[in-house]
């Protein structure tokens, strides 16, 4: 386990899945797609990585998401706001420490004290 990144945690709750970075609505269609395919009772929680704190464009795969990683935002912003309603952690704000490629990689939100939480690459 290698931490990658920090940032603003939304809710007070761990979350483990594979990473979808996020860069178009097409993204979002792809995961949706992907995610209505799924055996049923089997959530195969995903968690993803967005720029901007974009709470419409993630709005189709919002409810069935196990967390989000933005690189913007704060605790205030919306996204923090809606995923906190939906009892999805969400780092907001988030620096990240790790150049390569995240999309399909196993990652961990973990909170720390207060409002702080990090993010960690697991198949590393």
């Amino acid at each position: 386990m290698k931490k990658i990144g920090e940032g603003l945690i939304s809710l007070n709750r761990t979350a483990e899945g594979e990473l979808r970075v996020i860069t178009s609505i097409q993204d979002v269609l792809t995961l949706l797609k992907e995610l209505k395919a799924q055996p049923a009772g089997n959530p195969g929680r995903k968690i993803v990585l967005v720029e901007d704190a974009g709470t419409t464009t993630l709005a189709p795969v919002l409810s069935k998401l196990g967390g989000v990683v933005c690189t913007s935002g704060a605790l205030g912003s919306h996204l923090a706001i809606v995923t906190r309603e939906f009892e999805i952690p969400a780092l907001m704000g988030t620096q990240l420490q790790y150049k390569g490629n995240l999309n399909n990689r196993r990652v961990r939100i973990q909170p720390r004290a207060g409002t702080a939480g990090d993010l960690y690459l697991l198949d590393e």
